[in-house]
């Protein structure tokens, strides 16, 4: 075990006056002052997940501070995917704009999947360690606490920058699900759920905290607080067990910061749409600040193949109220394992979530992209519309499918509306003759 290592935290160098390069790289990539990066890093309202050992990392932040980010997820199962298939869905992630991705893998080969995935990624990587255990074992309920430390600490040399640790689930709480539709659906906590009632013992990790913190400490491992009792429907919702769980996450949160360890709070996966932002402002005072990375949420269970939409609606009205890092949900949410378009579209959905968030909550120069591709609408520079869109590639082929040629790039009409009956061509004309000029687009913040 890691015991009485050096801290080598971003928590702990902010606190103590230092503004670290990744700090540094923070305040560029999102526009903000670096001695403001440190003091909300130093708070504890910012994280910067830095795995002293991710080599490849660029690093970002993720914080109320900062601009929404977003995870993606992807890892082999029993039945499905390789090396190959993983590092496909991890490049065309990260292509398309994740800021993060989780590694779950808990097929064959987990421990060469994500060296590679590790060695490959330039976002941090996440993973959820007891999947690893249960997996590696032959009877997968047959594990103690210092199998799971154990892997914490071995996905902690392999480089991974944050894991989502489910030591908020206590067995005073297990009784609080019964009255629910769909129980426990978070995987770790029904695993960790299963452990404490049959072995008749507490929550190993939240006994054994302090040594979990030796281990982040010494690495550098963001914990990522498991919400083990998130709502699976929306009938489960905002209900005891959830915030009993949330209660345990704030006191957990405030342990880790006393040992300068970096901290975020998951929240939950199905919550109607009214009560949302209640959600995130309970978490936020529960948690003091910490930043609140939430699944969604789903703002309702009807929709099987399209909870992308579905949970992107929930993503930002949460982003909105003050959630700093959205989940995605791929199209196969429910139903498999996401495939490399599923990956995509999910990846799509929840970059448009994080950045109408962060429009609605006024952050700085978020809505710059949107009134540049406004003027290039309006002045029909179709290329530049591409160039503008979070997915070109599927902007310029829609257009081109019914109009390929290069004169259609300048052409003052798509083919929904052609030349007679688009409403921006007539206004254009409509200043041409009358020698009114162009009506003023206002960039309103």
């Amino acid at each position: 075990m890691a015991e009485k290592a050096k801290n080598v935290t971003q928590m702990h160098r902010a606190r103590q006056g230092e503004i670290t390069p990744q700090m540094l790289r923070v305040a560029e990539r999102d526009g903000i002052d670096a001695e403001l990066v440190r003091d909300e890093v130093a708070a504890g309202r910012m994280v910067v997940p830095a795995n002293v050992n991710h080599a490849a990392l660029d690093p970002i932040g993720i914080g109320k501070a900062a601009s929404i980010k977003i995870n993606a997820n992807f890892g082999n199962s029993a039945v499905a995917s390789d090396i190959d298939g993983e590092l496909e869905k991890l490049h065309l992630a990260v292509h398309h704009g994740a800021d993060t991705c989780m590694d779950l893998s808990t097929g064959g080969d987990i421990n060469g999947i994500r060296q590679a995935i590790v060695d490959a990624s330039t976002v941090p990587i996440g993973t959820v360690p007891i999947y690893q255990v249960i997996a590696e074992l032959e009877d997968g309920r047959d594990w103690t606490a210092e199998d799971l430390l154990g892997m914490i600490e071995h996905q902690a040399r392999q480089g991974v920058d944050y894991m989502t640790v489910h030591a908020g689930i206590l067995s005073k709480h297990l009784p609080l699900v019964n009255k629910r539709i769909t129980g426990i659906v978070s995987r770790g906590g029904s695993l960790m759920a299963q452990w404490q009632l049959e072995h008749g013992r507490e929550n190993p990790l939240y006994e054994r905290f302090d040594e979990l913190l030796d281990i982040a400490a010494a690495y550098d491992v963001t914990l990522s607080l498991g919400d083990g009792l998130r709502p699976g429907c929306l009938a489960d919702a905002s209900d005891a067990a959830q915030f009993a769980e949330l209660d345990t996450l704030g006191e957990l949160t405030k342990r880790a910061w006393q040992r300068d360890v970096q901290v975020m709070v998951e929240g939950p996966g199905h919550v109607p749409f009214d009560q949302i932002a209640m959600n995130v402002e309970r978490q936020q005072e529960v948690c003091d600040g910490a930043p609140f990375y939430v699944l969604g949420p789903l703002v309702t269970d009807i929709a099987p193949g399209y909870d992308h939409i579905t949970s992107a609606i929930g993503a930002t009205a949460a982003g909105a109220a003050g959630a700093s890092y959205l989940c995605y949900v791929t199209p196969r949410e429910h139903l498999g394992l996401p495939n490399a378009e599923d990956v995509k579209q999910g990846v799509i959905a929840y970059k448009i979530a994080a950045h109408a968030a962060d429009v609605a909550r006024g952050f700085p120069g978020a809505r710059e992209r949107d009134d540049a591709l406004s003027r290039a609408r309006f002045g029909f520079d179709w290329n530049e519309q591409f160039a503008l869109s979070l997915d070109p590639e599927t902007a310029k082929e829609m257009h081109d499918e019914t109009l390929p040629d290069g004169y259609f790039k300048t052409a003052e009409f798509c083919s929904m509306c052609g030349p007679k009956f688009c409403s921006m061509h007539v206004t254009r004309e409509i200043q041409r003759n009358t020698g009114l000029g162009e009506i003023p687009l206002e960039a309103k913040q």
